[in-house]
């Protein structure tokens, strides 16, 4: 019910309060000293692809996606616990690290930062579990600030950070806003996890899918009456990829939106606030 998601909504806000102001003060650590035209390069001619079933074995196994809340969870402490998936895991991670991406056409390169980007996600966590937010990780001197601004992988030769992949190689790339629904932060605000990998073959597909899927669950925009809604911070942090308006964020959402939806939206005329729920997506969280 509105009613009860509203009293959620200010208990979850008031626990994430701090970390959130945390995380919206501390300074962008991305585009600093980054030269993205180096990766903005293909070989449209190769037409070999990538290897990235062992993230599909991860997913499989840890990724629940049949919880009520439609949010899906990741079984982070089983990972933990077992010694050689958390392997796999790795393994996987080492092996991307291992090849050049430039080497590959645009749809391959696209797949292969997504699932980069999704298992780096995971591994930083699971190597850091416990923790009740991916905001409580961090390798600077920064309480609250996230691990993006953290070198976490070696490309080609490339220091690279979760910040890089996304807001310097596949934004700028790529330019497609369905990217903020491909990347997952580990957090219950958060578009959900694909639970299938992202490849060459089902890339719009899986694109479209995720963005569908978000769009329509209330973490994207609930309309509580005529006057008031909330959306998605996403939508603010990031507004020049949606139109750069309030105007051209409504019209994104209509564009993915199911008719009960598409309906309020269309009708509204009020003011829009926007939130973001910060909370690890595992599978303890009250969601």
């Amino acid at each position: 019910m509105i009613i009860d998601r509203l009293i959620y909504r200010n208990i979850r806000l008031y626990r994430f309060a701090l970390l959130s102001l945390l995380f919206l003060i501390a300074p962008l650590c991305y585009g600093q000293d980054f030269d993205a035209s180096v990766w903005d390069q293909q070989d449209s001619s190769n037409s070999s692809t990538i290897n990235h079933s062992d993230w599909q074995v991860i997913l499989n196994t840890y990724l629940i996606t049949d919880d009520p809340s439609g949010v899906h969870l990741f079984d982070y402490p089983a990972l933990l616990e077992n010694m050689s998936e958390r392997q796999r895991l790795n393994t996987y991670v080492e092996s991307l690290q291992q090849l050049d991406p430039r080497k590959y056409s645009r749809d391959v390169q696209m797949a292969y930062w997504i699932n980069l980007y999704n298992a780096l996600t995971v591994q930083v966590v699971v190597d850091a579990y416990p923790v009740e937010s991916i905001l409580e990780i961090h390798k600077g001197e920064e309480p609250g600030t996230g691990p993006w601004g953290d070198v976490n992988a070696t490309v080609a030769g490339i220091p690279l950070t979760l910040d890089n992949i996304e807001h310097d190689i596949l934004r700028p790339i790529w330019k497609d806003n369905r990217i903020h629904y491909a990347v997952n932060c580990a957090s219950l605000g958060c578009p959900n996890l694909a639970s299938e990998v992202f490849t060459a073959t089902n890339l719009e597909q899986s694109l479209e899918h995720s963005a569908k899927d978000f769009v329509n669950h209330w973490r994207a925009i609930e309309v509580i009456d005529e006057a008031f809604a909330v959306k998605s911070s996403l939508y603010h942090w990031y507004i020049e990829d949606f139109g750069n308006s309030e105007e051209g964020v409504v019209k994104h959402l209509l564009k993915y939106a199911n008719d009960d939806l598409a309906t309020q939206l269309k009708e509204f005329e009020g003011s829009m606030d926007h939130e973001y729920d910060w909370r690890l997506n595992g599978p303890t969280s009250d969601n």
